[in-house]
């Protein structure tokens, strides 16, 4: 039987979910993309505006619960922290680079940047990240693709942008980097640079063909990452488009986490850092003690304070 694999319809969640076909494919399984047309896709506001970087995920859901695909690929980031009833995340494949990569004119790197240079982001984190670091920038909202985002700095309406490296790296546009900004000062979104496979509580199980090919495609490291990470936003009750940036280092027996938590629009953060020894057996829950330590030290730190937790969408 061929797998239905449901994907968004922008030119980057088919690069992502290409992959995934591959993969699928190269495992011995006919599979076909089935695109999903989004509210994030047609909505011109921004995400703030319209509820989030779940807006991306709703449609795919409502198409997998109905029987429209077997399996649809998510960017973990993108996913609302709270469980979907009746669908399961069954897998995530090896994680590319979780960094975020500035995109500048004439070369320049974040410091480079001239005063009052102007910077493009839909992300409020990124925002947040942008004034802490260089309260002279102009940071603006801003929507669109990959391409459409480039071309506005190629066109010198903006100075820079601020993307996702593992998205421009699926794209094959890494040439645009200028600089990589590195995780421990500058963390990014929980889950960033990993994608997300979901399937039907009834698929999830190993046992089952479908949950089969998804366990087979997932690496156990970067979902036990990915998991904590995500375990910080839930457990912040922290939606997906907060001002927090979650990473994670995991090394042979043992595992870092760090997050910050921003104001909105920057100028005052929290950071803290929790650090696990485990033997292979342990690493899931290590990284879960280590996550909810994390987010109790951030919380007593004042997070809640400085940033408008208590919405997990």
């Amino acid at each position: 039987m061929t797998v239905r694999l449901g994907t968004r319809g922008s030119a980057l969640a088919l690069a992502q979910a290409g992959r995934i076909r591959d993969a699928i494919v190269g495992l011995g399984r006919p599979c076909e993309l089935v695109v999903v047309t989004t509210a994030g896709d047609v909505s011109k506001a921004s995400l703030a505006q319209i509820g989030g970087t779940g807006v991306f995920a709703g449609a795919l859901r409502s198409a997998l619960a109905e029987g429209e695909v077997d399996l649809v690929v998510h960017s973990l980031k993108d996913l609302p922290v709270a469980p979907e009833p009746g669908l399961a995340v069954a897998g995530v494949p090896q994680r590319e680079d979780a960094r975020d990569a500035l995109c500048a004119r004439d070369g320049l790197d974040l410091a480079g940047l001239p005063a009052g240079a102007v910077v493009g982001t839909g992300s409020p984190r990124r925002h947040a990240q942008l004034v802490d670091r260089r309260p002279d920038l102009q940071v603006v909202d801003l929507r669109g693709n990959v391409d459409t985002r480039l071309s506005r700095v190629r066109d010198g309406a903006l100075d820079a942008v601020v993307l996702s490296s593992a998205g421009l790296a699926r794209l094959g546009r890494l040439d645009a980097v200028t600089e990589l900004l590195g995780l421990d000062a500058w963390p990014t979104a929980a889950g960033q640079g990993a994608l997300a496979l979901e399937v039907r509580d009834a698929d999830a199980d190993p046992a089952t063909a479908l949950g089969a090919l998804v366990a087979a495609l997932t690496d156990p490291v970067a979902r036990d990452a990915a998991v904590a990470e995500r375990r910080v936003l839930g457990l912040l009750e922290a939606g997906c488009a907060a001002p927090i940036g979650v990473a994670s280092s995991v090394e042979h027996g043992s595992a870092s986490l760090w997050a910050s938590v921003h104001r909105p629009g920057g100028g005052a953060r929290i950071h803290r850092r929790r650090s696990v020894t485990f033997t292979a057996p342990e690493r899931s829950a290590a990284l879960i003690a280590a996550a909810e330590a994390l987010a109790a030290d951030l919380l007593a730190a004042g997070a809640a304070d400085l940033a408008p937790l208590g919405a997990t969408a």
